[in-house]
């Protein structure tokens, strides 16, 4: 066997859905050896070793994968790369899929990001920064509602207010600055409000090289309708039928452009950017980048790809992506995500979950765990945001469907969903003029 076909044992950061998915599709690889998940989840030690390991310490996630001899890691949230995990992983001598905590910044700070952005060229939302109360709502005021207020820092996904009144503006500055999110809110940056459906675009990359993903749709609001409170996501599709070949031509080339942009200033970047757009009027503009592979936008797209994940992983990790080109399955993929009664908002764990198995047995379908734990040979809640059933389909209807029907064989109690996942895409691009 050479050196570029050998087994490598991974450590994989992370314990919600998106690990999940990553810890199968890297499992699936004849180029993984052990696997070891830090914390994981109830599904990830199907696929490999759960770990005691604090997710968030550099120094004792590098010690443990010298130590246990893993020839990558890889990690899945976003805070431990804030924190310059990948960093203390490469200087330990061990290959990194993420980026450093300097590339981090395009999500630890949106205020970091904004100004990257419009150093690049960049389309995104006209916008403002603050590091004083007074000063932000006096451009509140001046600029009136609708607006978007940020929370500069991690909050969890929570630091994001779309205020369609100006009351609504004011108080989601005051409370940004009143030490509701934290270290998250001593900078705050206000935004105008885009308007257009809102698409996905993640890309692999080595900080040189940049191979896009798949395209896909997640669902943010709680309730049918689109509407409540925001969460980490309810369901999500791949590809989005909706984006046209021109604006799929424009968000490729804006990835690229950040990629170059991050390069020129010395920022090593290796890992997954994600791209957040909405396609507005005037064409596709960024909302924002995440640092690392979407959550639920993971568990569609990784199904759908057909590249050896621990190959590309590798590739982006060593710098040496442009010898790798994506290939992709034609099926489509829908993933609803089932909650516990009360998220986003408070909510009980400990309910046994039954039918996970059922599930599965239906052709075509994956069930990722997300908040769950096992005990005692069982599976039980144990987060907000419990379970992914993804379908893979021939149409998109049938992959919906499949989903759908997948979900109704899995039970647990508070057992929520939304029935209306991908509906609108259905419908087409006017849906979104209502």
């Amino acid at each position: 066997m050479n050196a570029e076909s050998q087994a490598i044992d991974i450590l994989l950061l992370g314990s919600g859905g998106r690990e999940h998915a990553i810890a199968k599709k890297l499992a699936a690889s004849p180029r993984c050896g052990k696997l070891y998940i830090a914390p994981g989840n109830g599904g990830t030690s199907q696929e490999g070793e759960n770990i005691s390991l604090d997710e968030n310490d550099p120094a004792a996630v590098a010690a443990f994968a010298k130590d246990h001899g893993c020839g990558m890691v890889v990690i899945g949230p976003e805070a431990p790369l804030v924190v310059g995990m990948a960093d203390a992983v490469r200087e330990a001598g061990i290959p990194c899929f993420g980026p450093g905590a300097e590339g981090a910044q395009m999500e630890g700070s949106k205020l970091f990001s904004k100004q990257l952005m419009e150093r690049a060229g960049v389309p995104t939302a006209a916008y403002g920064s603050f590091t004083d109360e007074q000063s932000a709502l006096d451009y509140v005021n001046a600029q009136g509602a609708p607006l978007v207020v940020k929370a500069d820092g991690l909050a969890a996904g929570k630091g994001v207010i779309v205020a369609t009144e100006l009351e609504q503006a004011l108080d989601a500055v005051h409370e940004c600055f009143s030490g509701a999110f934290g270290d998250a809110g001593n900078t705050v940056v206000v935004e105008e409000m885009l308007t257009g459906p809102e698409c996905s675009l993640l890309a692999f990359t080595d900080g040189i090289t940049v191979r896009p993903m798949a395209t896909s749709q997640d669902h943010k609001r709680a309730l049918e309708g689109d509407l409540g409170p925001n969460t980490g996501g309810m369901g999500v599709y791949s590809p989005v039928p909706i984006v046209t070949p021109e604006e799929h031509e424009i968000m490729v080339a804006i990835m690229h452009q950040t990629v170059e942009q991050l390069h020129r200033e010395g920022i090593d970047y290796r890992g997954c950017l994600y791209g957040g757009f909405m396609l507005t009027p005037a064409g596709p503009k960024v909302l924002e980048f995440n640092a690392r592979f979407g959550d639920p936008e993971t568990q569609v797209i990784l199904p759908r790809l057909q590249n050896d994940l621990v190959d590309v992983m590798l590739a982006c990790a060593e710098q040496r992506l442009d010898e790798i080109e994506l290939s992709w399955c034609d099926d489509w993929a829908v993933s609803v995500v089932l909650t516990s009664a009360g998220y986003p908002g408070s909510y009980e764990k400990g309910k046994l979950i039954t039918g996970i198995e059922d599930a599965e047995a239906l052709d075509g379908v994956t069930v990722y765990h997300a908040g769950t734990r096992e005990q005692d040979g069982q599976i039980l809640t144990n987060g907000g945001r419990v379970i992914d059933v993804t379908a893979l389909g021939a149409t998109f209807e049938d992959a919906r469907n499949l989903a759908y029907a997948a979900c109704e064989k899995i039970d647990f109690e508070g057992k929520t969903l939304r029935h209306d996942i991908g509906l609108r895409a259905l419908k087409g691009r006017s849906a979104w003029d209502a």
